[in-house]
């Protein structure tokens, strides 16, 4: 449930990656991508499925005008930091950043289905709950399928996609720093998928007990909330090395490569203000 609320922020990042023409694509056509998916969980018909849709198009107005000027500041600020050479602080400020946004926007989204999913019966309920198993089934596929070398070497190719999605292509120096992190950092995966399912667990037991609208911003927003300490310090662990190791490959980044993400940051921040203002 907690990822049919988060993918109006997933498509917006997404696009962070794809390159910056795809942004403005991804943002105008995200209300149709959404309703996709979140009618995938939650099945519903007639005035209700109306009503959902009418929340969806009201969340991406929201969005627009509440969360994108944010983006544009700080995408800037970003550009800024980067100029002058990465450091952990500079990568702590951008995470927490983020995490910020997503709070909000999470929330917003809650408020907006919540009353919708206090509605639902049994049988959509068991629906809803056979499409959170198809999406876990997928995690499965792509995290955590395959001998611990399978992953590690997984683990490497997506790091040096996403940078080179930034930078372009890496060196050899560069492509070596990002698999010294893959195989020292630990695995995580399972952890990740524990702490889905105990979430998961959490806000089905809401929804059957109609209590969505009274705790689900909430809950969402604060998604951390009640983790295990030991998986909240491993996740910390993999973020540290995971930091350092961007630390280390900015250092080594030519003046071609820090060119071309400052280009793509500003015109970032161009298309947020131009979609902030339609």
């Amino acid at each position: 449930m907690v990822s049919s609320c988060r993918i109006f922020i997933l498509v917006v990042l997404s696009a962070l990656v794809s390159g910056c023409s795809t942004v403005r694509f991804a943002y105008d056509n995200a209300d149709a991508y959404v309703r996709w998916q979140v009618h995938s969980y939650i099945v519903v018909e007639g005035q209700d499925a109306d009503e959902l849709d009418e929340r969806i198009g009201e969340f991406h107005a929201w969005h627009r005008k509440n969360a994108l000027p944010k983006y544009v500041t700080l995408a800037h600020e970003a550009a800024q930091r980067f100029s002058d050479g990465l450091s952990r602080a500079d990568l702590v400020w951008g995470y927490d950043s983020a995490r910020a946004q997503a709070r909000e926007s999470l929330r917003k989204a809650a408020e907006l289905v919540a009353p919708l999913l206090d509605r639902l019966t049994p049988e959509q309920i068991a629906a809803m709950e056979r499409r959170i198993a198809e999406a876990n089934r997928k995690f499965y596929r792509d995290h955590l399928r395959g001998t611990e070398r399978d992953r590690r070497d997984r683990r490497a190719r997506q790091a040096i996609n996403r940078l080179e999605d930034w930078v372009g292509k890496l060196t050899q120096a560069q492509v070596q720093r990002v698999r010294e992190y893959a195989e020292s950092a630990p695995l995580t995966e399972e952890l990740r998928d524990r702490d889905r399912k105990r979430l998961q667990k959490e806000i089905v037991a809401m929804v059957r007990a109609r209590k969505a609208h009274a705790q689900l911003p909430e809950r969402v927003a604060s998604w951390e909330k009640g983790r295990e300490p030991s998986v909240v310090a491993a996740f910390e662990a993999s973020r540290e090395q995971y930091f350092a190791m961007l630390v280390d490959v900015d250092r080594m980044l030519t003046h071609e490569q820090r060119t071309r993400v400052l280009g793509q940051m500003r015109r970032y921040a161009d298309d947020f203000d131009a979609l902030s203002a339609q």
